[in-house]
């Protein structure tokens, strides 16, 4: 070993270090399923020998349990992070497993505490399909949430899916209506009536289910997963809120293929780490009327913006451009 490839720990004495660290060819791949104070619940790709056939219909078998090696302690880790274990993954009880590897993501849903704070705290990476779960009554829709988790999706990279609830107690339309020019897939669900038109939806991509409480997220997570046993809770009848039931996200396989991913009901969504030009490139036939504004433009107040002359000019749909600005909004609003 070059006398460059060791060093010494101050106040250790003389034992050199290296500063090779293992590659860990043998690391097992995993997706992560759930996270608990430090520790990261993870599915093997390939499930461990002698546990084989053991998984059930919500995928909560067959898992191991890992903690962040060394080299990760920096690197945040989220559910839906693909990994690489090393270490015991046998799965049994007391079993620890170490993760030394995090992929690329090719998404990631993220908030912060408030506007004002610029750090992000990750929620769910490597997700399709963002899943805004909105009641119609009990708590009433709260269009500005709505609008903030939009705006998280298409800055994150996920597709963002409307899903109205309780249509048994009040007519989706005017909220349908509201959101039909984003182009965005509205359904609505009814505690009598079949899932089809969302179930469609999830097959076989990997969706978040998000809204704040007492809409009915675990509701639908448990027909839709019915070995998921999610708690339900109760709205409260004098502040028209819900009460948290799911501490943590976990990710839950669906019969039919494909993976949801069930978050604990929130109460605000910051964007202070939203960065808008993001959002206009989900919107191709709008992104391009905006090359021509001034430096700065914030596509809301300026007078000379260009998404106001491609409506003059017919180039672009008023009620798309007002859908947007109301997003872009949506970041200087509480919701």
């Amino acid at each position: 070993m070059d006398e460059d490839d060791v060093r010494t720990r101050p106040g250790r004495g003389s034992r050199p270090r290296t500063r090779t660290r293992p590659e860990h060819a043998d690391a097992a791949r995993a997706v992560v399923v759930a996270v608990d104070r430090g520790r990261y619940t993870c599915r093997p790709e390939t499930a461990p020998a002698g546990r084989r056939g053991q998984a059930d219909v919500t995928g909560l078998t067959g898992l191991v349990a890992a903690v962040r090696g060394g080299s990760m302690r920096r690197t945040s880790v989220v559910v839906g992070d693909r990994v690489e274990l090393v270490g015991d993954l046998s799965g049994s009880a007391g079993s620890l497993a170490r993760i030394v590897r995090r992929d690329e993501r090719t998404s990631l849903l993220r908030r912060t505490a408030d506007d004002s704070d610029p750090v992000e705290r990750p929620i769910v990476a490597n997700a399709d399909l963002l899943v805004i779960v909105c009641a119609l009554t009990d708590p009433p829709p709260r269009t500005g949430l709505i609008d903030r988790c939009l705006v998280a999706a298409y800055d994150g990279g996920l597709t963002p899916v409307l899903c109205l609830t309780k249509a048994d107690l009040a007519d989706p339309a005017p909220v349908r209506a509201s959101y039909e020019p984003l182009g965005l897939p509205v359904v609505a669900t009814r505690p009598d009536g079949a899932l089809d038109p969302l179930q469609a939806l999830l097959r076989d991509t990997t969706s978040v289910f998000f809204g704040h409480s007492g809409v009915g997220k675990s509701t639908l997570v448990n027909r839709l997963v019915p070995d998921a046993d999610r708690a339900i809770g109760v709205v409260n009848a004098v502040t028209g809120r819900g009460r948290h039931t799911s501490s943590a996200a976990v990710a839950l396989a669906l019969p039919d293929g494909g993976t949801v991913v069930d978050t604990p009901g929130i109460r605000s969504f910051g964007l202070g780490a939203v960065q808008l030009e993001r959002v206009l490139t989900a919107f191709d036939d709008l992104a391009a009327a905006t090359a021509d504004c001034e430096p700065g433009c914030d596509h809301l107040t300026a007078p000379d913006c260009g998404l106001d002359e491609a409506v003059r000019q017919g180039r672009a749909d008023p009620a798309r451009v007002a859908s947007l600005r109301r997003l872009l909004a949506a970041r200087a609003t509480p919701a």
